[in-house]
């Protein structure tokens, strides 16, 4: 009876230790199955993404950024498999770095349309602008030609019939104040604002330099069906579009908790575009 008993005692001990072994495989694997999602991003305003990477991170995603100096790195590092996903662009940039790089990259979720604008240390209104004054706008061939396109609208230049989203400087038919362009990158415009007129900046490159749009822009791009091309979008390669974790970052980013986030960081300067534009 007593050699019994030792065997039912070995046994359940066996169990037990058995049980708390599969315990913390588990535990272990749990910890395993955590997908880390690297982000590409330009800029170091991250407050919206913080918000949905805190609420991923509930759901067992970790997004990791991957921050980027200029406009052309983000989409390079996604094409070469150096990052996940981007969010940095709007759609008619990214067709066209599509056609002029080959690549085959694809929004997978609309985030905001954040408006262009004009902004000036010198004057406090477009009508100020005298003859000769100097503008700055980026330089590269999408959000030059945007830039162009506000000009135009704001009702200092004109130009030529047919020259689409995509106009240059060549395409002006009319300057009357006889305006000097500088084309910067599209990173530099807010830093030129000493030493032009007026600048016309990108809502990020702004808000990254402490400038308010909503408030200190003297002329704001109008949000309308205009502005659709120009619909802030998150990127991924295109065998990805049906990535289930991936959706899980557009899903996570277009809810109510983020609209009250971009409502709060920018001041109403940015606008969720999900439910103007569609989700994607």
């Amino acid at each position: 009876m007593k050699k019994f008993g030792k065997i039912i005692i070995a046994a359940l001990t066996l169990l037990v230790i058995t049980g708390c072994s599969n315990g913390s495989e588990k535990k272990a694997n749990a910890k395993e199955e955590k997908t880390t999602v690297k982000l590409g991003i330009i800029g170091a305003d991250t407050d919206v993404w913080d918000s949905v990477k805190d609420r991923l991170a509930k759901e067992g995603i970790e997004l990791e950024y991957v921050q980027f100096s200029d406009y052309n790195q983000p989409n390079a590092a996604l094409a070469d498999g150096s990052i996940d996903l981007n969010s940095f662009q709007h759609q008619f940039f990214l067709d066209n770095y599509n056609k002029e790089h080959k690549t085959d990259l694809i929004s997978i979720g609309n985030t905001v349309n954040a408006p262009l604008g004009i902004y000036s240390n010198k004057v406090k209104d477009i009508s100020e602008l005298k003859d000769g004054a100097e503008i700055s706008i980026p330089n590269d061939v999408t959000n030059g030609g945007r830039a162009l396109l506000l000009l135009q609208t704001a009702g200092l230049i004109k130009l030529a019939d047919g020259s689409g989203q995509a106009p240059t400087v060549s395409d002006i038919t009319e300057n009357k104040k006889e305006l000097k362009i500088n084309e910067l990158d599209a990173s530099q415009t807010a830093r030129s604002l000493s030493d032009v007129d007026v600048a016309v900046i990108n809502s990020g490159v702004a808000v990254d330099s402490g400038l308010v749009p909503n408030k200190d822009a003297i002329y704001l791009e109008p949000v309308d069906d205009n502005a659709r091309p120009y619909v802030n979008i998150i990127v991924a390669r295109k065998e990805d579009k049906e990535n289930k974790v991936y959706q899980k970052v557009v899903d996570t980013y277009q809810t109510k908790e983020t609209e009250k986030v971009i409502a709060e960081t920018s001041k109403g300067s940015s606008v969720p575009a999900w439910d103007t534009f569609g989700k994607k």
